[in-house]
């Protein structure tokens, strides 16, 4: 089974639909979103419907969490007091414009999705969250401690994670061993961001993750993930900023990616 796999499209329609041009492409089984439809740029209404039109499995994020509930607060970590001061108005605009059954549809969204795969006699756990199975805003960076990120993993009972809201993607394989020593391996994998990466590499990302008939938790190649990166209108997608009040920052910052 090939599995699609996207996330963090934070409003940018040209994004958004650059990947349904690609993803149609690649021959896949299912397709799942982790969340983050809005924010940041001036077409949250339009994503919501697209994503609501195609009738793909979707999850929450943080942004979609608190514009939902028509909350001033996105559950960001911004960290300086310009970001503070640009997140105001990043969630104050978008919750203007958002309308009554696009804000219906967010607060609907699941917390998580689980898939539990019965192969080789052996289960597999494949879960799918925003931020981490513990905090829809949790940032589960590449550079997280090992132990803490098996001791997430292993508390979720998920052999495989697959995450968004860093905005930068990458795949860790764990070996949690067994009592009687047999090997269980656990792979993270974030699976970066549509329409806001934040990596130095502008062009969309999303992933193909392959499941199929001789995968195991004793193998540690028997999972394959694909990152894919995508063109897409960039230039449109920052002047839609650029012309909008939302902060001049953020059409930087999907030219540069960070």
């Amino acid at each position: 089974m090939r599995i699609a796999l996207f996330s963090d499209i934070h409003a940018n329609l040209p994004a958004l639909e650059a990947f349904f041009e690609d993803v149609e492409t690649r021959d896949t089984d299912a397709i799942y979103c982790l969340g983050d439809l809005v924010g940041y740029n001036i077409w949250p209404n339009e994503v919501i419907d697209q994503i609501r039109k195609r009738s793909i499995p979707t999850i929450a994020g943080n942004y979609d969490f608190g514009i939902g509930r028509s909350s001033d607060d996105c559950g960001c970590a911004y960290k300086t007091d310009d970001e503070k001061k640009n997140g105001k108005v990043s969630i104050a605009f978008t919750n203007e414009i958002v309308r009554d059954a696009q804000r219906a549809y967010l607060r609907t969204l699941p917390a998580h999705i689980r898939l539990d795969f019965q192969l080789n006699d052996k289960p597999l756990s494949v879960l799918l969250v925003h931020g981490s199975p513990r905090r829809i805003n949790e940032y589960l960076f590449e550079d997280r401690d090992e132990k803490s990120m098996l001791r997430i993993m292993e508390q979720a009972s998920a052999d495989v994670i697959l995450f968004g809201h860093t905005h930068k993607p990458y795949h860790r394989t764990l070996d949690s061993t067994q009592a009687d020593g047999t090997d269980h391996f656990r792979h993270a994998i974030n699976i970066g961001s549509v329409g806001k990466p934040k990596d130095g590499d502008p062009r969309g990302g999303y992933v193909i993750l392959d499941i199929n008939a001789d995968t195991s938790i004793s193998s540690r190649e028997s999972i394959t993930v694909e990152f894919i990166r995508f063109d897409y209108d960039v230039q449109k997608a920052a002047k839609a900023v650029e012309d909008s009040i939302l902060p001049d920052a953020y059409a930087e910052s999907l030219r540069l990616a960070k």
